[in-house]
């Protein structure tokens, strides 16, 4: 019996180094899980022709939208593990499930982390006819009256960083208003409805840039050079907020650990590539190039953060 279980154990390792070195013999899909436009989908659109060029095939993007995420995350789930389904989603991922109670999936049980490409701050923008110039001044004017803000959904990061500064540190209360993705929630902050947004810095920036919006705060630890008269949260008077929009790229459970290693090693190398770093840039992205176990630490402190967020603002799915 001994002999011929650790024959399955090395028939089963060749195995999974067999498939290793011949992925990816056919297209990857990457599946996101927001609309064109937002920050997670950018990243895909940017990243993947670059790892197209490394891996040797194509690798196809395709929106999977709906329920702040957890439509594609079903679909990526749900898909054999063998590399070739792949999902790209926000830090999201790492909220759904203590927002969500019915998103179907454990973050660090259900997929694999591939790796984090890219991180960005938050920001508070508000439409230029809104008469607060600085964070403090539209604190104050949330508790003389009523006031809404836009996010590109609930259990987005851009959402909870928000709940987190009105509700538990400056304490007013400013009714939240989701969107299907930070495309459409930009595109209300500018036409004034609502007039105030919380969003990953890279969706208004092109506004911001034209003066169709105008930034209070960034949740950065240091101001953004696309933004320098931006000031941070911390330099607005609320320390200790430091939030950051992230995009990553997860396989379901059971890939083989020699296949996302590969995925891993080709998103690094794609990261490195100068076109990419210079969109990134531009769109005030921070490529992230971690290994996969530094991935999955990363991981596990964000699901352990924002589930404290969630319990702290008693934030629901809207």
């Amino acid at each position: 019996m001994k002999a011929v279980l650790a024959a399955v154990i090395v028939a089963s390792l060749a195995g999974g180094s067999a498939r290793a070195e011949t992925f990816p013999s056919k297209p990857i899909r990457m599946v996101v899980a927001f609309p064109p436009a937002g920050p997670v989908d950018l990243v895909a659109r940017l990243i993947a022709p670059a790892l197209s060029e490394t891996l040797g095939k194509n690798v196809v993007v395709e929106n999977r939208t709906g329920a702040s995420g957890n439509v594609g995350t079903a679909e990526v789930k749900r898909a054999p593990a063998d590399g070739y389904t792949l999902l790209a989603h926000s830090s999201a991922f790492a909220i759904n499930p203590s927002l969500i109670p019915e998103s179907g999936y454990d973050a660090q049980k259900d997929f694999v982390p591939v790796a984090i490409m890219a991180s960005q701050p938050n920001v508070i923008v508000v439409h230029p006819d809104f008469p607060a110039k600085t964070l403090a001044e539209l604190i104050k004017s949330a508790r003389e009256k009523r006031l809404a803000y836009a996010s590109p959904s609930s259990g987005t990061t851009p959402h909870l960083t928000a709940e987190n500064l009105f509700r538990v540190a400056a304490k007013v209360d400013i009714t939240h208003v989701p969107f299907r993705g930070a495309g459409p929630a930009t595109t209300a902050v500018v036409s004034g409805e609502p007039p105030i947004g919380s969003l990953a810095a890279s969706g208004p920036m092109p506004h911001l840039k034209s003066g169709k919006l105008r930034a209070l705060a960034v949740s950065s630890s240091r101001r953004l050079p696309s933004l320098p008269d931006v000031p941070t949260f911390a330099e607005a008077g609320y320390r200790g907020m430091e939030d950051y929009t992230w995009v990553g790229l997860f396989a379901p459970v059971g890939t083989p650990a020699a296949v996302v290693q590969k995925l891993n090693d080709a998103v690094n190398r794609a990261l490195q590539n100068p076109q990419v770093r210079e969109r990134f840039d531009g769109l005030a992205f921070e490529p992230v190039a971690r290994k996969p176990r530094e991935t999955a630490d990363y991981l596990r402190a964000e699901v352990s953060k924002w589930s404290k967020v969630v319990r702290d603002t008693g934030a629901k799915p809207e």
